[in-house]
């Protein structure tokens, strides 16, 4: 059975699960790696679509609207006592030199660009990234600079959303693989509950499985920008469950006589 025919037998069959448990390894790591994939294809698109818009939007407020500004040995200045904020076709653009708005106001807008105080924050697809200007040492830029930064920044999107969507993988895989192992461990004391005969090497594999349902459900409410209350408890409930259903579909071990 191919990959993607393991994705949709996962989503509803129990048995199926059960029986992927003697599959190889490498086929199960490559699954995680196709479900991690799906989870972030929304905060891909998201993250593209706001780099296109937001760096339009930047450059305008910069150009047009925002007072002389510098950032030097790590501190924003601006000929401003009051944080300036504009919204343009659902992208917020900030610039306070006060330190009056924070990281988390800028993530609570949903898609924006900030520079504030001592930090460049960039919020896009529920991801928010903040950037310290100490980060680059002998950082000294103006307005005019700034304008021309974004024009070069523009110019390398094709290499950015790549790099990016390459990191976000990486590490949302390493939390993948850690969750799988989590419930794997789960699965210890449930095949014991369940009087099954299972090794950890064969619960892995059905944990990797068992994350198949929550994980589209979560990615399909992140592309519709839907707030799931209780994220945490819901997924770790649901693909307990799967594991146990699957686990049960095991045949019980034959009782000597």
């Amino acid at each position: 059975m191919n990959i993607f025919k393991q994705l949709v037998k996962s989503i509803y069959s129990p048995k199926d699960i059960a029986l992927f448990r003697l599959q190889g390894i490498g086929k199960t790591i490559l699954y995680v790696f196709l479900l991690t994939f799906i989870s972030i294809l929304p905060s891909i698109v998201f993250l593209s679509s706001a780099l296109t818009s937001g760096l339009s939007t930047a450059k305008s407020f910069i150009q047009d609207e925002a007072p002389e500004f510098s950032i030097k040995n790590g501190r924003l200045s601006a000929e401003t006592k009051v944080p300036v904020t504009i919204d343009h076709d659902g992208f917020t653009f900030f610039l306070d030199p006060t330190g009056t708005v924070s990281a988390e106001d800028v993530a609570d807008t949903g898609n924006a660009f900030a520079l504030l105080k001592d930090e460049f924050v960039v919020a896009a697809g529920s991801q928010t990234q903040t950037y310290p200007y100490s980060m680059v040492e002998g950082l000294n830029i103006n307005k005019k600079e700034a304008v021309n930064l974004i024009d070069s920044v523009s110019g390398l999107k094709g290499i950015i959303i790549p790099v990016v969507t390459l990191f976000l993988l990486l590490f949302s895989s390493a939390a993948s693989f850690i969750e799988v192992s989590i419930l794997a461990l789960i699965g210890l004391a449930l095949k014991n509950i369940a009087g099954r005969k299972l090794t950890y090497r064969h619960l892995w594999r059905m944990a990797a499985y068992s994350e198949t349902l929550p994980t589209l459900f979560f990615t399909i409410m992140a592309a519709l920008k839907t707030t799931v209350p209780n994220t945490f408890f819901i997924n770790w409930f649901v693909a307990i469950i799967i594991l146990l259903l699957a686990i049960k579909e095991i045949p019980r071990p034959k009782q000597a006589s």
